[in-house]
């Protein structure tokens, strides 16, 4: 371990650290917050009906403090502009659409950003504005979509998987954490008590076809098939009249969106749980492994924590 994460995992266990075909396209990078290291999030402008959001912080798209006035300013941009119909949210990042939260960033500069308009914490604001907003919002999921990458997809309207290359988790359980960004409230809507227990509870990886038939995601696509579906798709919903897409989203979303209430109370014992000594010990034995670094824990991360129990202490 490299000397600024064994202090990282040294303030993790003291509980300081985590305590809680248009050619004419134009692409453009999406507003960063001042303190940001470098823009995570790319958008092109496939035409001014149709916006593609495409992740692209290597080696993992691991989301973080930085990562949220960067997502925050592209939901508001979406819900103010007045031609955009539909986005799609892809990743540049191979075998990774979005994962976890970054756990050497302090929770702190998280929790104390100040509340979004809903009045929830910034990252459950920016998913439930992203289920409201006046477009429709696609994921295109190719490689691990876990954590907040999970969230960001049952936070969006539709989910599309590679059959071949996406993996989606909830793995927190498997740290001691409860998930934060509303998993709990959007997955029992989706796929009903019993599997939405399992996929929490159990932390393990869901492959496209169990996806599929779980209702996780809409369908899952031959890989090779994938883009041109979604684009077709996105192409054929940016083609109709935006008010009466605003008009049968709204609709829809006052039978199937959990409540603020709801989202917040996850968010609020995502932070509780962060304060455990249990979740500070899992994580901090999973950085040691390797959590965070090029290797096998981000590909394999359900396989360390199901194994936990059986690792010498």
């Amino acid at each position: 371990m490299n000397p600024q994460r064994a202090i990282a995992a040294g303030l993790l266990a003291a509980g300081m650290l985590f305590a809680g075909s248009a050619a004419a396209a134009e692409t453009t990078r999406a507003p960063a917050p001042q303190q940001a290291t470098k823009p995570q999030f790319r958008i092109t402008h496939v035409t001014p009906e149709y916006w593609r959001v495409t992740i692209d912080n290597p080696p993992f798209n691991i989301f973080g403090p930085e990562s949220i006035p960067q997502l925050n300013a592209i939901v508001s941009a979406l819900e103010v502009d007045p031609k955009v119909k539909v986005v799609v949210f892809d990743s540049a990042v191979p075998n990774f659409f979005l994962t976890h939260y970054d756990f050497e960033a302090p929770l702190s500069q998280t929790t104390s950003m100040a509340p979004g308009p809903t009045g929830l914490a910034p990252l459950p604001d920016i998913l439930v504005r992203l289920s409201r907003a006046p477009v429709v919002s696609i994921v295109s999921i190719r490689g691990r979509a876990s954590g907040v990458g999970s969230e960001l997809a049952l936070a969006s309207d539709m989910r599309f998987a590679s059959l071949q290359k996406a993996v989606l988790s909830q793995w927190e359980v498997g740290a001691g954490l409860v998930p934060g960004g509303g998993p709990i409230s959007r997955l029992p809507r989706l796929m009903g008590r019993g599997r939405a227990l399992e996929v929490l509870l159990s932390g393990d990886d869901i492959d496209g076809e169990l996806a599929q038939k779980y209702g996780y995601v809409n369908r899952s696509l031959q890989d090779d098939e994938l883009d041109a579906f979604v684009d077709k798709l996105a192409r054929r919903i940016a083609s109709f009249d935006k008010q009466a897409i605003i008009d049968i989203k709204g609709m829809v979303n006052k039978s199937t969106l959990p409540s603020d209430a709801d989202i917040g109370a996850e968010w609020n014992s995502f932070v509780t749980s962060a304060g455990r000594p249990q979740a500070q010990r899992r994580i901090k034995d999973l950085m040691g492994l390797g959590l965070q670094e090029e290797g096998d824990v981000e590909r394999r991360l359900a396989d360390y924590t199901g194994n936990y129990a059986e690792r010498p202490k």
